[in-house]
C-alpha cells in the first residue's frame, strides 16, 4: 500500500471510520442540533459550530496548497461568528465538512508519494507535514467538540 494510500486511510478514519481513538467527527456531530451548536457555554470559548466552520475552512486551505496554490490565511484564522443560527445553516455546515472529506479522497485517489517532500514556499513545511497537520488539526479540535458536548 502507497504512503499517501496510508495516511488517506487515517483522515477517513478521522472522520468516519474506525480510528485508534475510538471517535470520529461524523458520529461526534451526528446527533448536534443548530441550537447546541450554535450555543456558547463560556464566552472565552468557540461554539461547536465555529469549530466546525473552522475546520471547514482549515482543511480547504492545506488541500489548495498541496494542490500547488499558495493561500493567505486571514488574520481571523477562520474563526467567525455565525450569523444564521437556523437547522439549515447548520445541516450545510455538516454538508460542508463532508464535502471536504470527499475532496480530500479524490484528491489522495491520484496523489503521488513522491509529491509528499515538496515543499510549500511560503512556510518552508512539506505537503507530508501539511497533510499530517490537517489530520492533527481535526483531532484537535475534535476532543474541543467532545468536550463542548458534555457541557450542553
Amino acid at each position: 500500500m502507497s504512503e499517501s494510500k496510508r495516511i488517506s486511510n487515517l483522515y477517513q478514519s478521522i472522520y468516519n471510520g474506525n480510528p485508534w481513538l475510538e471517535v470520529t467527527l461524523a458520529h461526534t456531530l451526528e446527533n448536534v442540533t443548530a441550537a447546541q451548536a450554535y450555543r456558547k457555554v463560556n464566552p472565552n470559548l468557540n461554539t461547536i459550530w465555529e469549530i466546525v466552520n473552522h475546520l471547514i475552512q482549515w482543511r480547504r486551505n492545506i488541500l489548495r496548497r498541496v494542490q500547488g496554490e499558495t493561500v493567505l490565511t486571514p488574520d481571523h484564522n477562520y474563526f467567525v461568528p455565525v450569523l444564521d443560527s437556523s437547522e439549515a445553516a447548520w445541516e450545510q455546515s455538516i454538508q460542508n465538512l463532508a464535502k471536504s472529506q470527499e475532496l480530500w479522497n479524490a484528491f489522495f485517489e491520484d496523489f503521488d508519494d513522491a509529491d509528499l517532500d515538496k515543499i510549500y514556499v511560503n512556510n518552508g513545511h512539506t505537503f507530508y507535514e501539511h497533510i499530517h497537520g490537517i489530520i492533527q488539526h481535526d483531532v484537535y479540535h475534535l476532543g474541543q467538540i467532545v468536550i463542548l458536548k458534555k457541557f450542553i
